[in-house]
C-alpha cells in the first residue's frame, strides 16, 4: 500500500519498514521453505514472480505490508543492510468491503532463531497501533474518498500452528470460528475503549519516523 511507503516504526525488539525491492531476495529464500509454505498457505514463486508480487503489494489499496527487522542488530551494525537484519514480515488486509473497519492481520517470523522471543508479538502490537490509532486507510469500497481507522482485527491461523494461536490469544484475541475444510481457526479482537488504552500502553515506546532506507 502506497500510504505506508515512507513510514518506519521503531520498537524495542523490532523495526518495521516498508517492503521494497531490497528485501525481495531474502524473502524469496525464506519462501523456499516447505514449513513456511505450509504455515502461510503459500505456493513457491520464482524470483521474478517475487519481484512482481512485491510491486503488486506496493500498489494494492487493501493491503499494508511491513518487513520486520531485528532492531538490536540494525542499531549495533550501522554498515549492515536491511536484508541482513530481516527476520519476517507483518501484514494487514482489508478483507470485507462491507465492513472497512475490519482488518485481517498476519505475522511471519521466518528466521527460526527469532521465534518465541517476542518479535512476532511486538510486530503485531505495533501494526495494530499503527492501523487503529495512526494509520488511515483509503478504502476502495468508498471510492477512496473516506479515511477510516480500524477497530476490529482478525487472524486466520492453521489449526496446527499452536504457538501462533497462543500468541494471538495472549494479545486478547478470542477464537470465533473453526474451519475444518481449510483447517484454520479465526480469532478476533474488538477494540473497545479499554482495549484501545491497553494497546496504547503496550506500544507507548513505539516511534514513527520517515523512511528513507538505511540513511535515517
Amino acid at each position: 500500500m502506497r500510504v505506508n511507503q515512507s513510514t518506519m516504526l521503531l520498537g524495542q525488539k523490532v523495526i518495521l519498514v516498508p517492503y521494497t525491492t531490497e528485501h525481495v531476495p531474502r524473502y524469496h529464500e525464506w519462501m523456499k521453505s516447505e514449513e513456511l509454505q505450509r504455515l502461510t498457505a503459500s505456493e513457491p514463486l520464482t524470483l521474478e514472480q517475487e519481484y512482481e508480487m512485491q510491486s503488486s503489494w506496493r500498489e494494492d489499496t487493501d493491503k499494508c505490508t511491513f518487513i520486520v527487522l531485528d532492531a538490536e542488530k540494525w542499531q549495533a551494525q550501522p554498515d549492515s543492510t536491511e536484508e541482513n537484519c530481516m527476520v519476517g514480515d507483518v501484514n494487514l488486509f482489508l478483507t470485507d468491503l462491507q465492513d472497512p473497519t475490519l482488518g485481517e492481520i498476519e505475522v511471519m517470523i521466518a528466521e527460526p532463531s527469532y521465534r518465541r522471543r517476542g518479535f512476532g508479538t511486538e510486530a503485531v502490537l505495533m501494526m495494530m497501533a499503527y492501523a487503529e490509532c495512526v494509520f488511515l486507510f483509503l478504502c476502495r469500497a468508498l471510492e477512496g474518498m473516506t479515511k477510516l481507522g480500524l477497530n476490529k482485527f482478525e487472524a486466520k491461523i492453521g489449526q496446527g500452528n499452536e504457538p501462533s494461536i497462543c500468541m494471538f490469544k495472549k494479545l486478547h484475541f478470542e477464537q470465533v470460528t473453526v474451519n475444518n475444510i481449510f483447517q484454520e481457526v479465526t480469532l478476533r479482537l474488538l477494540v473497545s475503549e479499554p482495549e484501545r488504552q491497553w494497546l496504547l500502553e503496550q506500544t507507548s515506546h513505539m516511534e514513527e519516523k520517515q523512511y528513507r532506507g538505511r540513511s535515517w
